[in-house]
């Protein structure tokens, strides 16, 4: 009975057009948002920080970039974590050659960086579509990775291509601690996933969308098509190689282009195809459950194994857990195919009109 809608009268467009039009909506949010920027420093632990909370906000950001191309543009991509390396890198360089630059500034620059190379791997967008745009993207991946192990100008001439990332401060305030790190990335993380939020429901968001559904009919009424895919491969790669330079510089501290690997663009993928395409809530979850499920697997099944007298070794462990994922995968996807998104979206719904059928 507490989720309800009665009294809660739209006296004008702005009121009818905000994000969250249900004050409980708002007050939850707002909820949220305090938790995680007072109350989980207060409790939390550096493990918590350093192995869950910093990699969950870097990896929801690098979805919510891959969503916003291919949930609400429609153009599949398999090159997001090139475009991750690509702004990891730049923001490397940027800290190293440009003494003084504020790091708001570098993850910007970084950002547009991967912006102009995912507009690049974008232009065959123009003439192609689908499995074969996949392929082309896909290219992304090993161009990248290549020339940041060929040019050893990108890693400082290091002969291996790895790189440290220097130290860095905001606004004075030295981020070196793990809760610092996690302060500076959630604060990133939450600017941009507003902005993603208004974006996708501005006439830009409404051209992309129209553009997923069927690009033929969206130029029959005046959408330029190269102009909005190209938008929408830039904005993506934006995300991505912010996310990137926050991988490097807030969770590695030391990366390798080996390490934006196309398992990584494939765990991105999975994150949006989990949590819900064309969601932006969707893409926090996909990453938490990407993320936590196996850390979940891994602190329940030894203890099981042994309460049961089973003899699994570490491997037998660790292929079970394998097997388990793979199947709540296929599970959740039989059940719900547009995502986690969706049955939360159904349970809000159910919630506004209980204890009614419909």
């Amino acid at each position: 009975m507490l989720y309800r809608e009665a009294g809660q009268f739209k006296t004008s467009y702005i009121a009818d057009s905000q994000i969250f039009p249900i004050r409980q909506d708002r007050i939850a949010v707002s909820l949220l948002l305090a938790l995680a920027f007072i109350g989980v420093p207060l409790i939390g632990s550096e493990y918590w920080f350093s192995a869950i909370l910093i990699p969950f906000l870097v990896l929801a950001l690098a979805a919510l970039g891959l969503n916003v191309l291919t949930g609400y543009a429609g153009q599949l991509s398999l090159g997001s974590a090139a475009f991750m390396a690509v702004g990891a890198y730049a923001a490397y360089n940027f800290q190293l050659r440009v003494e003084g630059i504020p790091i708001l500034l570098t993850l910007i620059l970084a950002g547009g960086c991967a912006a102009l190379v995912g507009v690049l791997f974008g232009l065959p967008s123009l003439r192609i579509k689908g499995f074969y745009l996949a392929v082309a993207t896909l290219a992304a991946q090993f161009f990248v990775v290549w020339a940041l192990t060929k040019f050893s100008w990108f890693s400082n001439n290091s002969s291996s291509g790895v790189i440290s990332t220097p130290k860095f401060d905001f606004f004075g305030i030295a981020i070196n601690t793990p809760v610092r790190k996690y302060l500076f990335v959630l604060g990133i993380v939450c600017v941009l996933a507003l902005i993603a939020k208004n974006l996708v429901r501005s006439s830009t968001g409404r051209a992309w969308m129209a553009v997923r559904d069927m690009d033929v009919a969206a130029e029959v009424i005046g959408i330029p098509l190269m102009r909005t895919k190209l938008a929408a491969f830039a904005v993506s790669s934006f995300y991505c190689g912010v996310a990137g330079a926050l991988y490097a510089f807030c969770y590695l501290g030391s990366v390798e282009p080996d390490g934006f690997s196309l398992d990584l663009s494939f765990r991105i993928l999975f994150m949006i195809i989990i949590g819900g395409v064309g969601s932006i809530l969707g893409s926090f979850l996909g990453s938490a459950f990407i993320l936590l499920l196996p850390i979940f697997l891994d602190n329940v099944l030894p203890p099981l194994a042994a309460l049961l007298h089973l003899p699994f070794t570490n491997a037998t462990v660790s292929h079970i857990q394998l097997m388990l994922f793979g199947a709540l995968i296929i599970f959740f996807l039989i059940v719900e195919p547009h995502g986690l998104a969706r049955l939360w979206q159904i349970a809000k719904e159910k919630l506004r009109l209980w204890p009614f059928p419909h």
